[in-house]
């Protein structure tokens, strides 16, 4: 359904993502995977057509997303779901009218035709009942469902998950984890996840990528993944504070830097 070609994106001189291809399958669940600042987020703002790379071409399809015309942009971002990191949700409208927001900016269906349809969203998350809430009465969980259905709610071919697990309890990490899989399977609906919660992601997908400093270093089915033998993935997965890959990410000497900076301090030996 969505391929990249040479993809890259440079913030000034910060490489997030070096050259990489990608291809996500019709109708599965595709874990994007990897410590902080490993590219994930911005792999998906790419894909999901929210950011321009600074290099390549992603297809949708056989259209270019790279330099289409917004309003064909816009038509094709009706057939796209997304669920933020941090849900999103409008503060000033209750979980009802953040549920129905997308089918009232984008349908011309009659008030009852979009309450049954929020309705029936809702009860797919388990929050038919809380409709009169607003987002600051919600826990995080429950935000977290609510912006779900929200995705959910222009039935969608594809959705973009952005750290659904983040800052959740493991029951509600196991909610959400369970809505993406039952939703994505029975909907025949294509999922990328994108996530550093090596259970959720594993468990879910049906194909891995784990990125590294914005570079690809292992892709394939979760237990290919499991048994992979790069020491980069095995830290990674069992968690491991030593290892190939460092905590900083510096590229000069603290040090140096220290004792090289104008208006820096010196002391006489």
């Amino acid at each position: 359904m969505i391929r990249g070609e040479k993809l890259s994106k440079r913030y000034g001189d910060v490489t997030a993502l070096s050259p990489t291809d990608i291809e996500i399958s019709t109708g599965k669940i595709t874990a994007i995977m990897g410590g902080s600042g490993s590219g994930k987020t911005t792999l998906l703002r790419l894909l999901a057509g929210l950011e321009a790379p600074t290099t390549g071409h992603i297809w949708y399809g056989d259209e270019d997303l790279c330099g289409m015309p917004v309003k064909r942009l816009y038509e094709l971002r009706e057939s796209m779901g997304m669920l933020f990191q941090y849900s999103a949700l409008l503060n000033s409208l209750n979980v009802y009218d953040n549920v129905a927001f997308p089918l009232h900016e984008h349908t011309e269906l009659d008030e009852s035709v979009i309450g049954t349809m929020v309705s029936m969203k809702l009860e797919q998350v388990g929050l038919r009942g809380f409709e009169d809430l607003m987002p600051s009465e919600l826990s995080g969980g429950m935000a977290k469902r609510v912006a779900f259905a929200r995705a959910m709610a222009m039935d969608p071919r594809v959705v973009f998950f952005d750290e659904p697990t983040s800052g959740l309890d493991p029951i509600s990490a196991g909610v959400i984890s369970n809505l993406i899989s039952e939703t994505s399977r029975k909907n025949r609906m294509t999922s990328i996840v994108v996530t550093h919660d090596v259970d959720a992601g594993l468990g879910i997908a049906d194909h891995v990528i784990l990125l590294w400093q914005g570079c690809i270093i292992a892709e394939g089915a979760p237990e290919s993944i499991r048994n992979s033998d790069d020491e980069r993935v095995q830290q990674f997965l069992n968690g491991r504070p030593d290892g190939p890959i460092p905590f900083s990410r510096s590229t000069t000497s603290y040090i140096d830097d220290l004792t090289h900076k104008p208006g820096t301090v010196r002391f006489a030996s």
